[in-house]
């Protein structure tokens, strides 16, 4: 009768690189197959491969074809799962934000590990962030939300987006229910926004969010 060990032993470790819960792996573009650390706090679960790679080439889709020229925002990069892949893939610049201090430290040394020259660091609060880069007239293509599911930061963070997308810009966000596109009265913070894209995986929902065009 064979015997199945629910843990790994230690010594078996010695020769493959551990992915989960601690390390995060690069599918695709120039660092393909990377392995970043992956700062181990609460609440911190990196986009799963499968996920990221649904997600890039919806937007791949909706730019054209590649990443290229593309500036994107993490606002709370957590990991910097998503924001190290747009990087990888050829994005022109990728802001990554988190204002958890160790976090913060962690997505600067895989940074510089990467000598991802396309990737900037900022320790900050989103929320503040956003209405400042507002205030600065910057703007990006792409901004990812994947904030802590129980906070209800997505519905604070999502009506100040519009202020820094350039046109045709986009929004991927994460969460942990579906978002309401279906009831018969969207909720205010989602007024103004198509789900252009959506699947599900496990017990996570994601969509590709544009603006509404108006078509005079």
């Amino acid at each position: 009768m064979q015997k199945k060990s629910s843990k790994p032993h230690s010594s078996h470790s010695h020769g493959a690189p551990r992915l989960a819960p601690r390390q995060v792996r690069i599918i695709g573009g120039a660092w393909k197959r990377a392995l970043l650390p992956v700062l181990d706090a609460e609440g911190l679960r990196p986009t799963p491969d499968r996920v990221r790679e649904t997600v890039f080439n919806w937007i791949r889709h909706q730019l054209g074809g590649d990443l290229e020229g593309a500036s994107f925002l993490d606002l709370f990069a957590g990991s910097g799962a998503l924001g190290f892949e747009a990087a990888s893939r050829g994005a022109a610049m990728v802001t990554m934000v988190d204002n958890h201090g160790p976090a913060a430290r962690q997505l600067e040394a895989n940074r510089d590990k990467l000598k991802a020259d396309n990737v900037k660091v900022l320790r900050a609060d989103a929320l503040a962030l956003v209405k400042d880069l507002a205030a600065r007239g910057q703007r990006f293509d792409v901004i990812f939300l994947d904030p802590p599911y129980q906070l209800g930061l997505l519905s604070q963070i999502l009506p100040l987006c519009p202020a820094i997308l350039n046109e045709g810009g986009m929004v991927y966000a994460e969460t942990g229910a579906a978002l309401p596109f279906e009831d018969t009265e969207l909720p205010d913070w989602l007024a103004g926004w198509d789900a252009i894209r959506d699947d599900k995986a496990g017990m996570v929902y994601y969509y590709l969010l544009k603006l509404h065009t108006d078509e005079a």
